[in-house]
């Protein structure tokens, strides 16, 4: 009996194990041959037509001799690799065509059948949330798919800052993010509000809109003092909205308008204000947009307001004019303490008409910041003359201009006569050894000032001398700062030495000078001495390698009454040697006198 092995084309497809493939072989018997799997790829693809098959016979049993014959002499006539696989290609060929036509067919008919989904899902087809609308970054906003979970999610944590709001007396809620709606929803919380006093909305993409929440609050609100509304652009509309909320309010003495958008017309708003309201004290409206029409603006409502004491213009773009305008507002105002113009460009011209106000001030003016305003040499003229006659200022800042040697003389003078002023702030103004001679000078009659900034000045080795040798028995400055001087290792000897005798200078900054380890180590044999009067040494940016740093380690473990609290050594060249030594150090003073230093590297 025979047996037929039939391959139909129109199977379901099937991948045969290992990817192999159909060959023939011989019968252990030697009388026939049967199909087995090869090693190479193949695949039997399905073909709708039912009409032609592929038909293999092998037989079996007595009674197929015939059969065999027949094959065998086939086998013998022509190879396996020409017939057989010329028959197969014939019929797999146009196979290949049919099965791809059928699949284009076949995704026809589903396309077709297949019933279309809603445009929607049920949860896209829902409206959309009315709740905050939360965003994790400046600009950015979350995908409305999310809505309701991030509705959740934001509610929960403006829920925890409402919570915070009615439990501290003063919340910073600056950089948070929550925006517009979130202001609406945290302004609730400060309605009837009876604890906190300071709060800061700084940074959290707060506009003109947002601005309207406070509306109601601030007038019901009497216990909020300081309101922080920096970093937001709320712009000359948002000024002018808080400007007409804050007339009638009676609580609010800081007001906080840093880098807000704020140009003339919202300085016009502001000077509004400040005429009617009588509750204010601080005003910062620093990194604006200000100009001349502003400044003439608030120069106006200072001849009328007498309650307001510092003003904060840092930034902004008075110039000259602005200057000249605002000093016709300060002849006629009892109440300023503090004015700050850092970074208007007014000039000398602007100094002398500033100075010129301020001469004719009523009131006790106790700081002037005037750095980076392009003054020169004549403008410190002006200024020194100002110095002479004051007789409240108690902090002077020209950092940032350019009045050189001829200026520090003129200002080194005037400190001579003045016996009111404490801080003076002279750095990056292009003084040299000569500039810094006269200063020194000026500190053996003057035992008022305290703190002295000459950073940024090329005074040297020389100036370093001509300084370090007054300070060892004179002047009363217990904060010396000398970053960025060019003093090196040679003026740094004579500053160890000053350090030796003077019992005043409480923090030294010596940053940035190329101390490198000679310094280091001249500063280390002044640490050993007894210093009841040191307790911060800044020796950032110096160069300073591993052979510095064990001199400094020994030094402090050397003097039990050392007094250092503060030693900076980052921005160095130390390895894990150097930095291990000076921990040592650190751990050694504890043990000893349970005195904590602590050691930045």
């Amino acid at each position: 009996m025979g047996f037929i092995s039939t391959l139909h084309l129109y199977a379901q497809p099937k991948i045969l194990p290992n990817k192999q493939k159909l060959h023939f072989q011989p019968l252990a018997s030697g009388s026939g041959h049967r199909l087995v799997p090869n090693t190479t790829s193949f695949i039997i693809r399905r073909c709708y037509s039912r009409s032609k098959r592929l038909v293999v016979m092998a037989a079996y049993g007595t009674d197929g001799g015939a059969r065999r014959r027949v094959y065998r002499q086939s086998q013998s006539e022509q190879p396996l690799s020409t017939a057989p696989v010329k028959q197969i290609s014939s019929f797999v060929v146009p196979a290949g065509f049919c099965v791809a036509a059928a699949f284009v067919l076949w995704k026809l008919v589903v396309k077709l059948l297949t019933p279309k989904p809603s445009r929607l899902s049920s949860v896209e087809n829902k409206s959309p949330s009315q709740g905050v609308k939360w965003s994790f970054a400046p600009g950015t906003n979350l995908l409305s798919g999310f809505a309701g979970k991030v509705d959740k999610q934001s509610k929960e944590t403006l829920n925890e800052f409402a919570k915070e709001l009615r439990a501290f007396s003063s919340v910073d809620m600056s950089g948070r993010n929550f925006g517009d709606e979130g202001l609406f929803f945290l302004a609730e919380s400060l309605g009837y509000n009876q604890v906190v006093e300071e709060v800061s909305f700084a940074a959290n993409g707060i506009t003109a809109t947002g601005i309207k929440a406070l509306d109601d609050v601030l007038q019901a609100n009497i216990v909020l003092k300081t309101l922080n509304l920096s970093g937001n652009p709320i712009g000359d509309e948002g000024v002018k909205s808080l400007c007409d909320i804050l007339v009638n309010n009676a609580s609010i003495q800081k007001l906080q308008l840093n880098s807000v958008d704020l140009g003339d017309e919202g300085a016009k708003a502001i000077s509004e204000l400040l005429k009617k309201n009588s509750t204010l004290r601080v005003l910062e409206l620093n990194n604006n947009m200000i100009d001349y029409s502003g400044f003439t603006s608030l120069a106006g409502a200072l001849l009328e307001n007498n309650t307001i004491r510092n003003l904060h213009l840092n930034g902004n773009y008075g110039g000259a004019l602005g200057a000249n305008a605002l000093a016709k507002g300060l002849e006629g105002n009892k109440s300023l303490r503090e004015l700050h113009l850092h970074g208007n460009s007014i000039g000398d011209e602007g100094v002398r008409s500033l100075m010129s106000g301020l001469s004719s001030h009523k009131g006790k003016v106790t700081l002037l910041d005037l750095g980076n305003n392009s003054i020169t040499a004549k403008g410190a003229f002006y200024v020194a003359e100002y110095i002479k006659r004051a007789k409240s200022l108690l902090w002077l800042n020209l950092y940032m201009n350019d009045i050189g040697d001829e200026g520090a003389e003129k200002i080194a003078y005037a400190l001579k006569e003045n016996r009111t002023v404490t801080t003076v702030d002279l750095g990056g103004n292009n003084i040299r050894a000569k500039g810094v001679g006269v200063i020194a000078e000026a500190l053996k009659d003057n035992t008022v000032i305290t703190n002295l900034e000459l950073g940024y000045n090329p005074i040297g080795p020389d100036g370093a001398k001509v300084l370090s040798e007054v300070l060892k028995f004179h002047g009363n400055v217990k904060t010396l700062k000398l970053g960025w001087c060019q003093i090196g290792p040679k003026g740094t000897e004579f500053v160890a030495e000053m350090l030796r005798y003077n019992n005043t200078i409480s923090i030294l900054d010596l940053r940035a000078n190329g101390l490198r380890d000679e310094g280091a180590a001249c500063l280390a044999r002044s640490l050993k001495v007894v210093n009841e009067a040191l307790t911060s040494l800044d020796l950032g940016f110096n160069e300073i390698r591993d052979d510095g740093a064990f001199a400094i380690a020994q030094a402090l473990k050397a003097n039990e009454d050392v007094t250092v609290t503060s030693l900076n050594l980052a921005s160095n060249f130390l390895t894990k040697f150097g930095q291990s030594a000076l921990a040592d150090a650190r751990d050694h003073v504890y043990e000893m006198s349970e005195r904590e230093v602590n050691i930045f590297f």
